[in-house]
């Protein structure tokens, strides 16, 4: 693999990074602010609202430079806003600088996608996406936890100074490893709009927001479900998240693996276990051993969805795949605020703390039920192909044999 993956992997870990680690700062983040902890919660809301509306406006700009020049520009303005994190005065100065952080996540992964899977061989694509969102979920095995740790030691704004050093470092990277790209000839926003009439590309994004939905369906109450329903005590649910970032990191490179081999298979396999063992976690959930081990299972077979899912998006949309790239990156994030939604539905109807795994388990047999209606009409359309062509090559001498009469 070429060292420029370890650029754009180091880029990944940093978004990662400032993408959890709020989550575990919140109480400290609300107290210097004097906030509410669910006024506080918005730093997540907005950080993921900020990707889903970044990724195709940065996009759309990329149309305009090239790729590693843009790529730059993101990692810049990705390092501008954990800075204005860092030195917020004022509650509302820090959400405005994990918003501006936000907008560089979505078009950072789809642009960065692009490049990782033109630097190799065709049949070695899916590995080298894989391989770049690699830093995203080491992130959450080692970045988070250490993030938390020093922002609950030293104080949360160094947390945000140290990720904005990561910005740096990816920054650095990018521009000396990842060789220049000129900017497509002949490719506009209209072509790479076009990509959406494409139902395969559709389809493809609609299996990313209920597959990973599914996931983030759990993970989203994960800590009232151990403390209160598994008995783990409160100090447990780093190492539990700990655990689910290598189930993460494993599923991943699993996934990268083998979608150059068997890409829908692999989605059949993942989103099919996926959904039974989330449905399983709801009595998992009541023994400390065995809900330590499906946590790993939840964050394995939802990540191996992921390398696989970014390639059908760029083999789809092929002829201009950058803007659609990065808009599938927005649809995890809109999984991820729609399964915590129907998660605390579920929750506030009394149904109690395991009830969101029923949803996600709901999602993933959904996206599941997506991906062979995928197959079926890719078939379908091979199967018109064939008979045009068989048709064109028989009519082909008739009109010959015509023409010498």
């Amino acid at each position: 693999m070429p060292l420029a993956l370890l650029a754009l992997a180091i880029g990944a870990f940093g978004i990662g990074t400032t993408e959890f680690v709020i989550m575990g700062l919140l109480p400290e983040v609300a107290g210097e602010f004097q906030v509410s902890i669910p006024a506080a919660g918005y730093l997540v809301t907005g950080y993921a609202l900020g990707v889903v509306l970044g990724a195709p406006l940065m996009t759309v700009l990329a149309t305009k430079v090239s790729r590693k020049r843009m790529l730059m520009l993101l990692m810049g303005l990705f390092i501008a806003g954990n800075v204005l994190s860092a030195v917020a005065p004022v509650f509302g100065v820090m959400l405005a600088g994990r918003v501006v952080a936000s907008l560089a996540h979505g078009a950072f992964f789809g642009i960065g996608s692009v490049v990782a899977a033109d630097l190799v061989a065709p049949e070695k694509k899916a590995g080298a996406i894989a391989m770049m969102f690699t830093g995203l979920t080491v992130a959450n095995v080692v970045g988070v936890p250490l993030g938390t740790f020093i922002g609950q030691s030293v104080g949360w704004r160094a947390t945000f100074f140290i990720v904005a050093g990561l910005g740096v470092l990816g920054l650095a990277g990018v521009a000396k490893l990842v060789p220049e790209q000129p900017r497509p000839e002949g490719v506009r926003l209209r072509h790479e709009l076009a990509a959406f009439r494409n139902v395969q590309v559709l389809l493809a994004m609609a299996m990313t927001v209920l597959g990973f939905g599914g996931v983030f369906a759990a993970i989203t109450y994960i800590t009232p479900m151990m403390t209160e329903v598994a008995g783990f005590a409160d100090s447990s649910v780093t190492w539990l998240l700990v655990l689910f970032g290598l189930g993460m990191v494993g599923g991943n490179l699993i996934g990268g693996k083998f979608a150059d081999r068997a890409l829908m298979p692999l989605l059949y396999v993942s989103l099919g276990a996926l959904a039974l063992v989330l449905a399983l976690f709801t009595f998992t959930a009541h023994n400390k051993i065995a809900a330590a081990v499906t946590i790993v299972l939840v964050g394995a077979l939802g990540f191996a969805t992921v390398p696989p899912l970014q390639k059908r998006v760029l083999d789809q949309a092929s002829g201009a795949p950058t803007l659609a790239s990065a808009v599938n990156i927005g649809a995890f994030n809109l999984g991820n605020a729609l399964a915590a939604w129907l998660g605390g539905m579920v929750i506030a109807a009394g149904l109690g703390f395991t009830a969101p795994n029923w949803v996600g388990a709901v999602l993933a047999a959904s996206a599941l039920a997506l991906a062979l209606l995928s197959s079926v009409l890719e078939r379908r359309d091979a199967r018109r192909e064939s008979l045009v062509v068989a048709g064109a090559s028989v009519a082909r001498p008739a009109v010959v044999a015509a023409a010498r009469h």
